[in-house]
């Protein structure tokens, strides 16, 4: 390469924006993201993931119920024709934090700046009978598997008076993406020395990666507020078993930890570059190791190893120059 050549490499930095929880879903040539925004949600649309382009608000929490208040790390997903938007939200603003539900917003048509209907909450309890039993979750997100449709989420054992609970990984099956038709089954709980020893164990931010047949669930652990976040990983077995079956995920851990320059990553996205070639994950990581919530947003490439799995390497230092997603333009 000459250096004329090298001079017209197109680069960035991290971190790329403001704000945590990020989230990116890819269809056809275009990147979606989703965040929440002023006591709502909101939408953009880009052709690049250094870029995600102005943030359109779609929806707005109503002034009263189960989840006008605490709108938290919404996803959006394009399902059989329609987007549909998962998001965990509570009745009281601010905290303790105990009232937290997940909901689905549904698209009337194929826009996905809307317009968008609630429709309601999602059960993630113990007796699909009984609605009235649903339990704390957040964080869900919605996966196909073998022809069926699932919901993974973080959540509570039990509704306690407290938000110093700790949380667990549960999955159930989908009859459509608006309902959830079975009792929760839980896959994951903080029990490992890695994912202990702080003020809170935690597993939340459930995310499903997909590659030659093998299917991972990439999760957040430890404490969002301190330095020590980071993630684990739920790998499924074989592609014919049945992902309801907790013996049928192995987990390993930590697979993508903080240093001495990124502090506390997790909540983590995925996409391929523009043109197809490269694997990237887009995640959050701490502004300082203090503890709190003020958090940026970060991107950076992984590769795989020759047993198929997820390589992370390293979170980048901050102002590290990369180069640009393969295929991204101008």
């Amino acid at each position: 390469m000459s250096c004329n050549e090298f001079s017209k490499e197109k680069t960035f930095t991290n971190p790329i924006r403001e704000g945590a929880d990020p989230w990116v879903f890819q269809k056809g040539d275009d990147y979606y993201y989703c965040a929440s925004s002023g006591g709502g949600i909101a939408i953009s649309k880009s052709s690049k993931l250094t870029e995600h382009g102005v943030f359109q608000k779609v929806w707005d929490a109503p002034d009263q119920g189960w989840n006008s208040a605490n709108i938290w790390a919404p996803e959006i997903h394009y399902i059989a024709g329609h987007w549909y938007i998962y998001y965990a939200a509570g009745e009281k603003p601010g905290g303790p934090f105990i009232h937290q539900k997940s909901g689905v917003l549904k698209s009337h048509g194929n826009d996905p700046f809307g317009p968008y209907e609630d429709l309601g909450m999602l059960y993630t309890g113990d007796d699909i009978t009984d609605p009235e039993s649903v339990k704390w979750a957040i964080d869900l997100t919605p996966f196909e598997h073998e022809g069926e449709l699932y919901a993974i989420w973080s959540g509570w054992e039990e509704n306690r008076e407290t938000d110093r609970t700790a949380q667990h990984l549960y999955i159930a099956i989908m009859s459509d993406p608006a309902t959830i038709s079975s009792n929760r089954v839980k896959i994951s709980s903080p029990e490992e020395s890695w994912e202990t020893g702080g003020e809170l164990d935690l597993n939340e931010g459930p995310q499903v990666l997909k590659r030659n047949n093998l299917t991972f669930i990439i999760y957040s652990t430890r404490e969002s507020w301190l330095k020590e976040y980071r993630m684990g990983q739920l790998k499924l077995k074989e592609a014919s078993v049945d992902p309801l079956l907790p013996k049928n995920w192995v987990k390993t851990g930590p697979v993508f930890l903080g240093n001495e320059t990124v502090h506390g990553v997790g909540h983590c996205s995925f996409a391929t570059s523009p043109d197809g070639t490269e694997d990237w994950i887009l995640y959050h990581s701490k502004k300082g190791t203090e503890p709190g919530w003020d958090r940026d947003i970060r991107l950076q490439p992984f590769q795989w190893r020759e047993d198929g799995s997820p390589d992370f390497g390293n979170p980048v230092s901050i102002n590290e120059v990369l180069p640009v997603p393969s295929g991204e333009k101008e």
